[in-house]
């Protein structure tokens, strides 16, 4: 019987390494809500989004037609992205201990809807979103950009 639960064990620890969650410690947010197909691209790797994956620093996020993604960042920060939108995270930074909160991302094109998390509440100024037309800056809990081509 022991032998079975020391097996058991190293199946789920080895299972858990090859989880989305193996770079958890490297995470930003993860995925929790995905329609269609959207892919991220990350130092010019492209994997398909699956619930639940891992979103981290520098990220692309591309939704194709139909698709829609919603993320949660670890300042409960929730980005949804709409159809056909490109979507990127230059700088996010959420550290309650060294009094350091940042959210910066760029919206190419599409849609998007945000709700403020504990980096807006500490910090409004820090929260900034670029679009090719200009920059919004947070001043409120939610708000939704749409960026046409």
């Amino acid at each position: 019987m022991i032998g079975l639960r020391s097996a058991m064990f190293a199946l789920a620890m080895s299972c858990l390494c090859l989880s989305p969650f193996a770079h958890a410690s490297d995470a930003i947010g993860f995925v929790r809500v995905l329609k269609g197909e959207a892919y991220q691209s990350d130092h010019g790797k492209v994997v398909q989004l699956t619930p639940n994956m891992a979103v981290g620093q520098g990220t692309q996020i591309t939704t194709h037609a139909g698709a829609s993604v919603g993320i949660i960042f670890k300042d409960n920060t929730v980005i949804a992205l709409g159809p056909d939108s490109v979507f990127s995270i230059q700088n996010y930074a959420y550290s309650p201990e060294q009094a350091a909160y940042a959210f910066g991302a760029t919206l190419n094109k599409g849609t998007l809807a945000y709700s403020s998390g504990a980096i807006a509440e500490r910090n409004p100024m820090g929260v900034t979103l670029k679009t090719p037309n200009g920059d919004v800056s947070v001043r409120g809990n939610q708000f939704a950009v749409k960026v046409d081509e």
